[in-house]
């Protein structure tokens, strides 16, 4: 039987389960980065060999709450070194997870304790940070909840993880990371997109369910909608929205999240559906199934989130303003770059496995984009003279979209450039420290889409 495009997307997720990690210990808890198989095909095909937290595919589930310290040691016991980011939330710049600027690697066999102070409460996720073009496509992540001290009334709070997987015929990972055709095009796309739904379980009509979605992918950008249930979103990556808003279809780059407080609508024996749609075509790709009907249709008005500590701009007029132009890219024009302190042509830069650049540069440079103090007002105009969208993820803080009109966004880790696009950013500096900027189309980053800001 041969394993085909729709049977992939449209399958939904038989990943190996995995307890969810409880209250934060005082002593650090272990997490080892491990080999392990995963039941992602159907029952007929061999189990898929991965990588992944405590050899699970995703890791475990860390839930904890804000104002408290989670603490993990990193056991690395892969063939390759590794580190982990905690993608949203405000740490240490020591605990961000970025070899060669936060940190060292952690080496096979090696150890590495994260002490993680939960400032933020909200939807954030864990993920390798070293050669993770490859790591994460093999399943090196994980969903990071921090639950308010005043969590909103839900019956359900359900997490779900977007992927997008590349199998053979074997329903095998297929070993081709440093391909460069998908390097300098839109990026290692699967052909098995699927929802991992924790906890799974079945709900009533007209109760109140908290979804919160992650796109984990390393590459694809997900559109997708719920069917079966009407509500609010309440947060973007991580953030609460000062008003709830309505949604139709989502838009999800790479790391993007949303947390959605819904009413089920769905009739006993029908579900809740997550549909994604590509191009002409729609797949559900996960169901919630209702299995009777809940005691009331009318729950009340949905209330915004209570907001977190982040700084929240009105005027940035006064900002620092830095320019930076994103170029490179199969079709994009490019004739030449620098990269590790040297000019070359574009044919030389492919030699080298770069072909993106920021302002003219490939890879980190060894100067910051910027160089700030702490409290400044900074202010990013992203150009991007690329054919291919580019989903911005800024470590160590959270900034908000500098409109058309003058006014100001809600906040963000992450905000996807389309092709041929400007968009502008602002964020007070207020995390010390130096703080990796980059592409989080994986692909792209390890070609070249990464710069540095430091905070002084």
């Amino acid at each position: 039987m041969k394993l085909n495009r729709r049977q992939f997307v449209a399958g939904t997720s038989a990943l190996i389960a995995v307890p969810t990690i409880g209250r934060a210990a005082t002593a650090p808890r272990i997490i080892e980065a491990r080999s392990g198989l995963a039941r992602v095909a159907p029952d007929s095909y061999p189990e898929t060999e991965i990588w992944g937290y405590d050899g699970g595919v995703p890791g475990p589930e860390i839930r904890a709450r804000q104002g408290e310290t989670v603490r993990r040691t990193l056991l690395n016991s892969l063939p390759q070194p590794t580190a982990i980011h905690w993608h949203g939330l405000r740490v240490p710049n020591n605990m961000d997870g970025v070899p060669g600027l936060t940190q060292e690697a952690v080496q096979t066999g090696g150890e590495f304790q994260y002490d993680l102070p939960l400032k933020d409460a909200g939807t954030f996720w864990y993920h390798s940070h070293n050669q993770s073009t490859e790591q994460v496509a093999r399943g090196l992540y994980g969903a990071f909840i921090v639950e308010e001290t005043d969590p909103p009334d839900t019956d359900h709070d359900i997490t779900i993880l977007l992927d997008d997987w590349r199998l053979g015929q074997d329903a095998q990972i297929v070993n081709d990371f440093g391909a460069m055709h998908d390097w300098t095009h839109a990026g290692r796309m699967g052909n098995y997109v699927h929802a991992h739904i924790s906890p799974m379980t079945e709900v009533l009509t007209n109760q109140r369910l908290r979804i919160r979605m992650v796109n984990v992918a390393t590459d694809r950008i997900m559109y997708v909608s719920v069917g079966g249930a009407n509500g609010k979103l309440v947060a973007y990556d991580g953030m609460p929205v000062r008003q709830p808003e309505d949604f139709e279809t989502l838009v999800f780059g790479p790391a993007q999240r949303a947390d959605l407080i819904v009413d089920v609508t769905a009739e006993s024996n029908e579900a809740v559906q997550i549909t994604l749609h590509e191009r002409d075509e729609s797949f559900v790709i996960a169901e919630i199934p209702v299995s009777g009907s809940g005691t009331s249709a009318n729950r009340g008005v949905i209330e915004a989130l209570p907001p977190n500590p982040v700084p929240f701009l009105e005027d940035v007029s006064d900002a620092l303003t830095v320019p930076l132009v994103m170029e490179g890219g199969a079709m994009g024009g490019l004739r030449q770059g620098t990269y590790n302190g040297q000019v070359m042509s574009t044919n030389e830069l492919v030699q080298e496995g770069q072909i993106w650049t920021f302002n003219g540069v490939a890879g980190l440079p060894e100067n910051p984009l910027a160089a700030v103090s702490r409290g400044d007002i900074v202010r990013i105009q992203m150009q991007n003279d690329t054919v291919f969208p580019h989903a911005m993820h800024l470590h160590g803080t959270h900034f908000q979209e500098v409109l058309p009109n003058g006014s100001l966004g809600p906040l963000r880790d992450t905000i996807l450039v389309d092709r041929i696009e400007t968009r502008e950013i602002a964020f007070v500096a207020d995390n010390p420290g130096d703080w990796l900027f980059h592409c989080h189309m994986l692909s792209h980053q390890a070609a070249g889409m990464k710069t540095w800001l430091s905070v002084a």
